[in-house]
């Protein structure tokens, strides 16, 4: 199917540089061009990697409209790019309704916060970047009070909940997806809505990697091994043991194997190595915090708890295995809610199993041996892991194609400065 199809409702100045993949010179195109006074943004983002998408959209909207003023809540990396950051939502990201429990009140008080801040001085528009069971509420307390509202990264109601359409219909303006299959479901189903392409192949392409941390993954002889624990507390709790399992029997039959660990935290790191030291296990591990993208990069191929992550080995083309621990509640449900077979990004947009997955709950023993066995069968034959990289390659090409933060910009400046336009001539 010819995607670029999908990029109709963006203004007819840039469709051409959009179906080619070209970011246009705003500077110079009336159409994408803020005038009059400096617009507000109000922005959401509650989990690590939506702060990374969302500091990246920040950044490039600060680029092209330096009089742009962006608040709301978020993580550290939007604050570095200019947010003032009423909360840091990002530390209330957990998944599960019984992790959610306890932070009921709290998330009501920071809807509450945020609808305060509508009333004394209402932005220009409402992005909101993934984080639905949160999002909803602020997407509904910004359309009560006529504040345009745009989602980015939408919640992936394809695979879980296709129900929940109603309240994108009524609660937000217009969608902008990260997948193309996903552009069509909205589409499908009469939501407003536009193809833009990943961020996550925007921050690969433009994260300058450390040489010295390069250079240390790269010092040792032997295939190295990338292990991914997530990016969430609960997650390294349930997933690192199994990750360490699968480690200790590998270790004894490949010797000279490396297992480099990619936390994303200091705090995420030493619960890790706090977890080993428990577990009286002596692996042949090295530990790394903030160099996720050297780790994979330097990688032969990596075992990983499954996150969006997935699509930074797909942009780096590095051949994957993907775990995930599930309580037996959420398993249990899981089976009547989820609506496709796969559960990563890549397999859905490849619509096959590229990445073999070990979704599991209760005991691990049989997720366990088949990824030793699936790991072992890449360090031992290097042709077939050769195959399994070629198969990433090939979706890669068809699918990696950067620019999606350049065209979020662009459209939400296009869309207010045509707002702005519009209440000047009322």
């Amino acid at each position: 199917m010819n995607w670029s199809g999908s990029l109709d409702v963006f203004p007819s100045a840039c469709q051409n540089e959009f179906s080619r993949g070209v970011v246009p010179d705003v500077s110079g195109t009336a159409g994408c061009r803020m005038q009059g006074k400096a617009m507000r943004i109000f922005f959401s983002a509650g989990e690590p990697s939506g702060d990374q998408h969302a500091a990246r959209l920040i950044m490039h909207l600060r680029r092209m409209s330096p009089a742009v003023q962006v608040e709301g809540f978020g993580g550290p990396a939007m604050r570095e790019s200019g947010c003032q950051l009423l909360h840091e939502l990002t530390k209330l990201a957990v998944m599960g309704f019984l992790r959610v429990l306890p932070l009921v009140k709290q998330f009501y008080q920071l809807v509450s916060q945020a609808e305060q801040a509508f009333d004394r001085a209402p932005p220009d528009a409402v992005v909101l970047v993934d984080f639905p069971g949160f999002n909803w509420w602020i997407a509904r307390a910004a359309k009560k009070r006529g504040i345009p509202v745009y989602y980015y990264l939408p919640p992936q109601l394809w695979a879980w909940a296709p129900w929940r359409i109603r309240k994108v219909r009524r609660w937000v303006d217009h969608v902008l997806c990260a997948l193309p299959f996903e552009y069509e479901w909205y589409k499908s189903r009469g939501v407003a809505c536009s193809w833009v392409g990943h961020p996550f192949f925007d921050q690969v392409r433009e994260r300058q990697l450390d040489p010295e941390v390069m250079q240390q993954l790269v010092a040792g002889s032997g295939p190295l091994v990338a292990l991914l624990p997530g990016s969430r507390g609960h997650e390294i709790e349930k997933n690192w043991p199994v990750m360490m399992e699968v480690v200790r029997r590998l270790a004894t039959t490949y010797p000279q194997v490396r297992w480099a660990v990619g936390c994303y935290r200091d705090d995420q790191r030493l619960r890790c190595q706090e977890l080993q030291s428990i577990s009286g296990l002596d692996l042949p591990l090295c530990y790394f915090t903030g160099a996720a993208s050297e780790v994979i990069e330097s990688a032969d191929c990596c075992l990983m708890v499954s996150g969006s992550i997935s699509l930074e080995l797909l942009a780096r083309r590095k051949p994957g295995i993907v775990l995930y621990r599930v309580p037996r509640i959420g398993h249990f449900f899981a089976q009547f809610l989820m609506l496709c077979r796969w559960i990563s990004l890549p397999n859905l947009m490849a619509d096959s199993e590229v990445m073999p997955e070990f979704v599991s709950s209760g005991d691990p023993e049989p997720a366990i041996a088949g990824m030793v066995s699936r790991l072992a069968g890449w360090l031992g034959n290097p042709v077939e892991l050769g195959e399994v990289a070629a198969d990433m390659r090939r979706l890669a090409d068809r699918t990696a194609a950067a620019g999606a933060s350049e065209s979020v910009a662009r459209f939400l400046l296009a869309q207010l400065d045509g707002l702005q336009v519009v209440r000047r001539a009322a």
